[in-house]
């Protein structure tokens, strides 16, 4: 079967979820696409949106018509001519024509059984291992075919562990988007032993069509992506609970975000991005990579502290940020939770005592949105790096520890065969985590 005829029956489960409604979002335009080249003109291309709620899938489908549409009138004079019926349309107008045809290839549904005939399917739940094989065994008895690929979104469970358990023969493998897909270019792509040789083939154009950058991950919990950043947390909370033996912890919290952010010249401090994943999600995953593992303690017992004072973080429907570790105005962290007494303290309160504390960066320091995209960023980062790791501080000693506990996890990824090359690192930090350098460096070495 060849790529339009796999894709022209397709399905996503938990397609109103934050990862599920851009693979949607992404699936649909990629139809829309396909059916506007003259060479498939008559052929017809369904995209089955399954969820357990029918108002979660509205939502879903007002988020796919207002993100297309803007594509559409962005890339107006394509498609104009492209699509003749839509020559005369303004750029506005052309853009909702677009959404309208974008919009046309779904159908919604609760049922599972309504994805029975695709030809493909993508998996994008929550990360239980349970819950999927228990879905992809219902999908298997409702297709009662054994013909549908699963292109599963895990970003922590061993692919080949799904395929075993649920009987899949090798019809499986890992297509993990980065949040939000439709703005994230990277894909992780995870095959097994068994995996057929044309899912990969398939899974590479569609990449290519979506414009994704595909970085491979041999088929280990966590792959490349979280085998970095949960590692790269425990060592951020481990860190905050050592300063919080001479210090409230909600102080070491910051210090340790702060460091992490500014001193590494990261998009966010290590705290944030726990809080924009979610603190139950990042247990979660933990709890799913721990076995796998049995040289390391996957665990942190702070982040069960905050879970079980029923602090998750995590985003609301909007988009916009729940509280976690830290409490959020705008976007902007304007508190630290305190579990002794489980209540936010304002930063106004602590904010230069910890400051002075860590003492000054050198003049030397870019700004993580002024580098990230700079032609001379390298220069720059090794001149203030070469900086940083002379001062006598204790900010500077935080950052020189958290920067050589980054690269020897970017590097063990490598030598247990997770990452096929230090490159592959690199760049899933780069693209994945927008992070403005790969954390296998020379910098501080």
């Amino acid at each position: 079967m060849d790529y339009i005829s796999r894709i022209q029956r397709a399905a996503v489960l938990g397609a109103a979820g934050k990862m599920g409604s851009g693979i949607t979002l992404l699936m649909a335009q990629e139809m829309t696409e396909r059916s506007l080249d003259p060479v498939y003109s008559g052929r017809e291309f369904k995209l089955m949106a399954i969820d357990i709620s029918d108002e979660a899938l509205q939502g879903l489908l007002r988020y796919v018509h207002k993100q297309s549409a803007r594509k559409g009138a962005k890339m107006a004079a394509q498609y104009r001519s492209r699509c003749l019926q839509w020559a005369d349309l303004d750029d506005e107008g052309l853009g909702q024509a677009y959404a309208d045809r974008v919009l046309s290839v779904i159908r919604t549904s609760t049922s599972i059984s309504e994805a029975g005939n695709a030809g493909l399917v993508f998996e994008a739940v929550s990360e239980n291992p349970d819950l999927k094989v228990k879905l992809f065994r219902e999908l298997e008895e409702a297709g009662g075919q054994q013909d549908v690929w699963y292109f599963t979104n895990t970003s922590s469970v061993p692919i080949h562990l799904l395929d075993e358990r649920a009987g899949l023969g090798g019809r499986i493998l890992g297509f993990h988007f980065y949040n939000p897909p439709a703005v994230q270019r990277l894909v992780e792509l995870i095959l097994t032993s068994s995996t057929l040789p044309e899912l990969r083939e398939v899974a590479l154009e569609l990449a290519r069509n979506m414009g994704k950058i595909i970085v491979p991950a041999n088929d280990h919990a966590g792959f490349i992506g979280n085998g970095h950043f949960m590692r790269d947390a425990l060592f951020g909370l481990a860190e905050a609970q050592r300063l919080a033996k001479g210090m409230p912890l909600h102080e070491a919290v910051y210090m340790v975000n702060t460091v992490s952010a500014k001193f590494l010249v990261r998009p966010m401090g290590i705290f944030q991005l726990i809080d924009y994943v979610g603190i139950d999600v990042v247990r979660f995953i933990l709890a799913v990579m721990d076995p796998y593992y049995p040289n390391e303690t996957l665990h942190s017992a702070l982040l069960d502290r905050l879970f079980e004072a029923g602090v998750k973080g995590g985003q609301h429907h909007d988009g916009s940020q729940k509280d976690g570790f830290l409490k959020y105005e705008e976007g902007r962290p304007t508190a630290v939770y305190d579990p002794d007494n489980g209540s936010y303290v304002e930063l106004s309160t602590f904010k230069a005592g910890c400051e002075a504390r860590l003492g000054g960066l050198p003049a030397s320091i870019p700004a993580w949105k002024d580098v990230v995209k700079d032609p001379e960023k390298e220069a720059k980062l090794a001149a203030y790096f070469q900086d940083l790791g002379a001062l006598d501080t204790e900010g500077a000693a935080l950052a020189r520890a958290y920067v050589k506990r980054s690269r020897d996890i970017g590097q063990q990824l490598v030598a247990d065969g997770i990452a096929l090359n230090e490159k592959d690192v690199n760049t899933v930090l780069l693209t994945g985590f927008f992070h403005a350098y790969g954390p296998i460096n020379l910098y501080l070495a």
